[in-house]
């Protein structure tokens, strides 16, 4: 981990003053939009414009990058993030938020796709998976930062807005300054959204309810603190706990994947998600304990993004894994953009407790479709399954792909070593699961 350290620092520097930055505009965004007078509906249709230009970006993107380069793209897209942040003060309007937010949602898919193409260039086969592990916990660790930021000056003012166009325009240099020539960019013919159906029912429905959770997490969950009349201090607070639950439970969850059913411990961390969620709400106007609720919801749902992903790789041959990704990026997405908006509503028409109400009812129907999906086909063993690889919710395709390629070189690693033996050292056998 020390030699990635030190050939990425750079990039992976600026990734955390992106990631600093996005981090802190989702919360402040919340907050002050309350404080100019949206209601809950309005905010949300704004927060899930974000994932709708995420998610166009993910597609266009890659052309864009092929016209006019890598550097050219960053330094656009970049420019445009730190120009709709000096914006949105000035113009505290619902359709105007709702169009930048689009605008800042494509150019921050852009930029770090650029940013994780120099990554992934930047390591070798030995090193890219933990490249890939550091760039996560930079992502992880930005959005925390970013949460104690919040309290730097007052929400009412321009300086945060200000803050974020500064760290934004920051990030340029590092990365800038310090890629080696700009990598060649190509992706993967995508698998279609019907056959990663066909292959996992329960790998698609899962990252489908994930995206519903994550854009209630990443956009609604300033929202709901501000709804909840919570001091900006203790929305800081509510929100990080999310991100440092994720940060926590990421790997000891992964260990645990390799080494028992995943389809059995996905449905135990939905289910301690959704308990997570009951909490939530149970908890009333309680801060302390809907911080709790808030730091086990994370530590269940944002793993489980990629324990769900490890499954889905179990039902996958290996030159199948790259081209689902785009499936899983597009299904993920369109969870994120319905679900905002849907929460939005019903945080309007019944009351903003319904944030964690939602969040667990999502998740339970995902332990219920798991335990469902249980019943129709047999469970791989462990030597026919793929090693787990940690990617958030936010991944691009070229982290997805990347994220791929190391699966498939962890798992041919382990096939061909000790003559053949699994984890626990039994004897492994060379076929996959059928589809």
């Amino acid at each position: 981990m020390l030699i990635v350290l030190r050939n990425t620092w750079p990039l992976l520097g600026g990734v955390m003053l992106l990631m600093i930055g996005n981090g802190l505009q989702g919360t402040l965004l919340g907050i002050r939009g309350a404080i100019e007078g949206f209601d809950s509906f309005a905010l949300s249709l704004i927060m899930s414009a974000y994932f709708l230009g995420f998610l166009v970006a993910a597609r266009v993107t890659p052309d864009l990058i092929a016209r006019v380069g890598h550097v050219r793209v960053f330094a656009a897209f970049a420019s445009i993030i730190s120009a709709c942040f000096i914006l949105f003060p000035a113009i505290p309007n619902e359709v105007a938020w709702f169009v930048m937010r689009i605008m800042v949602g494509f150019c921050f898919c852009a930029v770090y796709i650029v940013a994780e193409s120099w990554i992934n260039e930047a390591a070798d086969n030995e090193t890219r998976g933990k490249a890939l592990s550091a760039y996560m916990i930079m992502q992880l660790s930005g959005i925390i930062l970013a949460q104690a930021l919040l309290n730097a000056a007052p929400v009412e003012g321009y300086i945060l807005f200000i803050v974020i166009s500064v760290l934004v325009s920051l990030s340029f240099a590092p990365i800038l300054l310090s890629v080696s020539p700009a990598p060649v960019f190509s992706t993967t013919k995508r698998m279609t959204l019907r056959q990663l159906y066909d292959t996992s029912p329960l790998g698609v429905m899962a990252v489908l309810a994930l995206g519903m959770v994550f854009s209630a997490c990443f956009g609604m969950s300033g929202v709901y603190g501000a709804a909840m009349e919570m001091s900006v201090a203790q929305i800081s607070i509510f929100v990080g706990a999310i991100y440092v639950g994720a940060l926590a439970t990421q790997y000891p969850i992964g260990w645990i994947s390799d080494r028992m059913d995943r389809r059995v411990l996905i449905i135990a961390v939905s289910a301690v998600g959704a308990g997570a969620g009951l909490l939530g709400v149970l908890a009333g106007d309680w801060f302390a304990l809907q911080a709790v609720a808030a730091l086990i919801f994370g530590g269940m749902s944002m793993p489980l993004y990629s324990l769900v992903l490890s499954y889905l790789n179990d039902y996958l041959q290996h030159d199948e894994m790259a081209s689902a990704s785009g499936g899983v990026l597009f299904a993920n997405g369109i969870g994120a953009v319905v679900g905002a908006p849907l929460l939005g509503a019903t945080m309007e028409l019944v009351g903003p407790w319904v944030f964690f109400a939602f969040c667990g009812v999502v998740l339970g129907a995902v332990a219920v479709y798991a335990v469902y999906r249980s019943t129709q086909r047999p469970t791989p063993s462990l030597e026919e399954t793929t090693p787990f690889a940690p990617v958030l919710p936010q991944a691009t395709p070229v982290a997805l792909e990347a994220t791929s390629e190391v699966v498939i070189e962890l798992s041919e690693a382990e096939s061909g070593s000790d003559i053949g033996a699994d984890r626990d050292g039994k004897p492994a056998g060379d076929a996959r699961p059928a589809a």
